[in-house]
């Protein structure tokens, strides 16, 4: 069975006999290998080296950084079919939607190719009689990047080509669930001429992550996960001295007022519900429908949902499996326990047909109607392809409802009314706003993250934000003497 080592050094680190993790293929429900688990050693190993590598590169000058990231981008975007592949194989999501990961992550490269543009400073001259002011901003060292299963290579790729081409150095822990994209991608950045130390990559559990976040020579830690664990991150890094930025989870409403275009809300609500199989920050679960259209718009859903083909994502499908068996189980669980609190079962999921192994970790697109506030299949991030419809009499009904859900991640509204868009838009309490758009995750140079229990830290990832957190800006006040300067003055200075 192939092992799964970590990335060091710019290399692979064979680390002793330890424990190991099981990596499946999920559409197969065979373990496919296993990779290593770092203990406090190896993770100090990285952060060492990391360290070393700082003392240069944070003097490369940003022609040069950023002409690693041209190089790096050049590589990425010749293989991205490899990197889909690989993707597929270990989360199980199809190949287009794999390929639509890469392409979301390679725009972020994309951004930090602009850094000579990105670190400009600015410059006030004779502030005072001859004193300049100018600003510049400068890495802050060592930083660590945690990220989840969903986009094994997407949610990396929002940190490490930022935290790089602003000069720091890079220790990443991916999960343990999908880690091969990770790999292939810090092998291509060093090909790239990335180098050694700059980028390292370590697997394992709370164990490494736990002694990133208690290492004196990290600086600053970045993680995307679930809200109990992004509050432990942003949490235990604040008390050890570290900046963070922890993304959490979601519960992401798309309200359907009664102008709307049904057949558009439809499609809408089954892309954004069932791709990815659900695994996403951004999917839509919970469909807030304001009547008198619901019966409508949940019998066109229904009627689509009908003609999506779940299966293995190499094959030509629509929908994959869950990442694990553990995971699906979970999943399965919120639909019994939201059929066994009174909601309508409009389509299961939990019997489909799929065009896969038997034993593979499947459930189908799954609708729920006559959802409540009170059931745990709208409290809870169930992070799985089950679709809610939650029915109200009101806009006025649906906003109160989003903006009482301690998530606020993401959201959307369909109406063919300029001025509720614009309402809502302006009233509602999450940070990131689709208006006839299901998924509203923002281009790269706008930065991506949410309100309330859905972000911990002031600074989003990527964009303009991104290049912020991974920097540290200082102001320089100065004045060059000159034979006619004023001599001694004890007065307390002044601009004149």
């Amino acid at each position: 069975m192939d092992r799964i080592s970590h990335y060091i050094d710019g290399k692979h680190w064979d680390a002793p006999a330890g424990r190991t993790g099981p990596v499946f293929d999920p559409a197969r429900g065979v373990q496919t290998s296993e990779v290593a688990f770092a203990d406090t050693a190896t993770v100090d190993a990285a952060v060492a080296a990391a360290a070393r590598a700082f003392e240069s590169w944070r003097h490369v000058s940003l022609a040069q950084r950023a002409s690693v990231m041209f190089a790096f981008r050049e590589i990425l975007n010749a293989r991205k079919e490899e990197l889909a592949a690989a993707i597929t194989a270990e989360h199980g999501k199809v190949l287009s939607d794999a390929l639509g990961e890469v392409n979301r992550g390679l725009e972020v490269v994309d951004f930090a190719c602009g850094i000579p543009h990105l670190l400009k400073g600015s410059f006030s001259e004779n502030v005072s009689t001859n004193v300049d002011v100018y600003s510049l901003r400068q890495p802050v060292g060592v930083v660590a990047a945690i990220s989840p299963f969903n986009f094994p290579a997407m949610v990396p790729m929002w940190f490490f080509p930022i935290a790089i081409a602003c000069g720091n150095t890079v220790v990443l822990k991916p999960s343990e669930k999908d880690p091969s994209a990770v790999m292939l991608l810090a092998q291509w950045f060093t090909e790239a001429g990335l180098p050694a130390g700059v980028l390292n990559v370590v697997h394992g559990d709370k164990v490494a992550v736990d002694r990133l976040l208690e290492h004196e020579d990290v600086r600053a830690v970045s993680f995307v996960g679930s809200t109990p664990i992004a509050r432990y991150i942003y949490e235990t890094g604040t008390r050890n001295g570290k900046r963070v930025q922890a993304l959490g989870g979601a519960k992401n409403h798309m309200v359907v007022l009664p102008d709307a275009d049904l057949d558009l809300a439809a499609d809408a609500a089954v892309n954004a519900g069932f791709g990815s199989a659900g695994e996403r920050c951004m999917a839509i679960s919970a469909l807030v429908v304001v009547e008198p259209v619901a019966d409508d718009l949940v019998a066109k859903i229904a009627e689509r949902i009908a003609r999506l083909r779940t299966g293995d994502g190499r094959r030509d499908v629509d929908m994959g499996p869950l990442v694990t068996r553990e995971h699906r189980d979970k999943v399965a669980g919120y639909v019994a326990a939201g059929e066994a609190a009174g909601v309508r079962v409009v389509v299961d999921g939990r019997g489909v047909s799929v065009d896969g192994d038997d034993v593979g970790f499947w459930l189908g697109p799954t609708l729920l109607d006559g959802v409540t506030p009170q059931m745990s299949v709208y409290t809870d991030e169930i992070f799985g392809p089950v679709l809610s419809v939650i029915r109200v009499n009101s806009y006025d009904e649906a906003l109160a409802l989003v903006n009482s859900h301690p998530y606020g991640n993401g959201t959307a509204i369909f109406t063919n009314d300029g001025g509720a868009a614009r309402r809502y838009q302006h009233e509602v309490e999450v940070g990131m706003v689709g208006i006839n758009v299901p998924i509203p995750v923002p281009m790269a140079y706008y930065s991506f993250g949410g309100w309330k229990s859905s972000l911990f830290g002031d600074l989003h990832a990527h964009g303009s934000e991104g290049v912020q957190f991974f920097t540290r800006g200082k102001v320089v006040t100065s004045r060059w003497l000159d034979p006619s300067h004023g001599g001694i003055n004890l007065g307390f200075p002044q601009n004149r």
